[in-house]
């Protein structure tokens, strides 16, 4: 049977996921809970969910918005041994494309990823995904996916140019708890894609979900805005991009942006 197909028949709706999930009322971060956190020697996964956080992280020097009890905020604690540091974008995909899976469940349509790692609805912002790791000769010890995902919040108050929610998408509330436990399920029986070391499907099924995937769009970087159409994302992460005299761009991470609609 086809690994794609095995994965997708592993787990049937009804189950729960075997990850150890902490709950946790309040904490600073839950990435740094868990970068702190010495797991025991059976913990595969670990999961550390809390209603608030009061320093919520995002990229850079970003902060991520969450009104209390409104949202999820949650990081899943991995060991992937497996992955060379060299190919540790590949953890970014799979992780982009296990919550892009959890969430079909109740948006069929409209949700792509936005390079490295953000999910989209249309052209908004549903989740962000902040990754830190810990190396160990030349391998990953310790990854950790710090998510912050829109899922009962109607009203947004920072700068944050197009965000929405999983409750403004469907016009209805989410059950968090249920929607926490489908995206663990997610990133568990995904990661069947590491183990078996598939990872041109998993490099293939994130390219063809991304985020203005087709065609030529805006982006600005140092030098201004111009048109470009992706070409790739290449495996240490680097985005490809073509413009319209047909000269060939690459970028890491915070040097290019995508262009206002």
């Amino acid at each position: 049977m086809d690994i794609l197909k095995r994965i997708k028949n592993a787990f049937r709706k009804e189950e729960k996921p075997a990850a150890k999930i902490i709950r946790l009322e309040s904490v600073d971060s839950t990435n740094n809970f868990l970068m702190a956190y010495t797991p025991t020697a059976d913990e595969a996964m670990t999961v550390a969910v809390a209603d608030y956080q009061t320093e919520g992280r995002g990229q850079g020097t970003n902060t991520w918005e969450s009104e209390e009890g409104k949202n999820l905020l949650f990081s899943i604690l991995l060991h992937p041994s497996e992955i060379a540091v060299r190919n540790q974008f590949l953890l970014s995909e799979y992780g982009a494309l296990a919550l892009k899976e959890a969430l079909t469940d109740y948006v069929d349509e409209d949700i792509t990823l936005k390079w490295p790692n953000d999910i989209y609805w249309r052209d908004k912002k549903l989740s962000g995904t902040l990754i830190e790791t810990k190396l160990g000769a030349g391998r990953i010890k310790d990854c950790v996916f710090g998510i912050g995902l829109n899922v009962n919040q109607t009203d947004f108050r920072s700068d944050a140019p197009n965000p929405v929610s999983l409750c403004q998408i469907l016009g209805r509330e989410v059950d968090r708890d249920e929607l926490l436990e489908k995206i663990v399920c997610s990133f568990e029986k995904n990661y069947e894609l590491i183990r078996s070391a598939n990872y041109a499907a998993i490099s293939g099924m994130y390219h063809e979900a991304m985020y203005r995937n087709k065609g030529f769009h805006l982006f600005e970087d140092a030098d201004g805005t111009f048109e470009g159409a992706i070409v790739e994302v290449e495996d240490d992460g680097h985005l490809v991009l073509r413009d319209r005299q047909g000269m060939i761009r690459t970028y890491e991470f915070k040097e290019i942006k995508y262009g206002k609609i």
